[in-house]
């Protein structure tokens, strides 16, 4: 049933955004979805001080997610402490302890004070799901997307309060979920480098409760870019 419902909302945000990458559906729970695989992959060997996972950073799991649903544990996300933190698996006292957090901290790309308040996801889930939305076996808490700026320009359009972030990416999934707020993401150095997400892409996570009204607004928004674009273009061709 979920696959019915969501199937054409994804269809929808692939052809009015724009989109390169199909949307993806998170899901935060207390149990994994029934059928639902673990993410496979290994888990790296562990720096000196203990930090590993089974891949570089949880956004590295948005790009995976292209491929196919899997659910995956805490520990998976285990190398990137800024990643645990935006998603409620360690405390701001916890991640600040860490390594990677305190390099972050000492080359001076966060300030302790932006740290301690990046918003993050308020209870510790047990399993995150992730997969393609077309695809979802379960409503999922967020649905995020990888836009261009053609997309944005539509997303900011149709969504007078959209809120555009900078870094750390990931948190504008918490921003999605604790908040109910539609968020873009200009990207951060950290997940660029660990996803290797094109430059010419952003991301935007969209509460999965509003994602209907998102796509209605989206679609209509562009029904008028495009007369406008037509207008535009016809106008110019005055000019030879």
């Amino acid at each position: 049933m979920s696959s019915e419902k969501y199937e054409p909302l994804a269809r929808d945000l692939v052809n009015v955004v724009g989109l390169a990458a199909p949307p993806i559906a998170i899901t935060f729970g207390d149990s994994a979805p029934a059928g639902v695989e673990p993410f496979g992959a290994p888990r790296a060997e562990p720096t000196a001080a203990g930090r590993t996972g089974r891949v570089p950073a949880g956004c590295v799991f948005w790009i995976r997610a292209t491929e196919g649903t899997f659910t995956t544990v805490p520990e998976d996300h285990g190398n990137c402490s800024v990643g645990l933190l935006t998603h409620g698996l360690l405390s701001f006292e916890e991640a600040a302890g860490r390594e990677d957090v305190q390099t972050i901290i000492e080359v001076g790309w966060v300030t302790p004070e932006a740290a301690s308040g990046i918003p993050r996801v308020s209870q510790r889930p047990a399993y995150i799901t992730y997969g393609p939305l077309a695809d979802t076996p379960v409503d999922p808490d967020v649905v995020l997307i990888r836009p261009n700026a053609r997309g944005l320009m539509i997303l900011m359009d149709a969504l007078p309060g959209l809120h555009v972030e900078g870094k750390p990416q990931c948190h504008i999934v918490a921003l999605a979920k604790e908040h109910g707020q539609v968020a873009a993401s200009s990207g951060c150095a950290l997940s660029r480098a660990r996803t290797g997400m094109p430059a010419s892409e952003m991301t935007c996570a969209i509460p999965g409760a509003k994602l209907e009204e998102v796509v209605d607004a989206l679609k209509k928004t562009a029904g008028v870019d495009t007369t406008v674009a037509q207008y535009a273009a016809a106008d110019s061709r005055r000019f030879g």
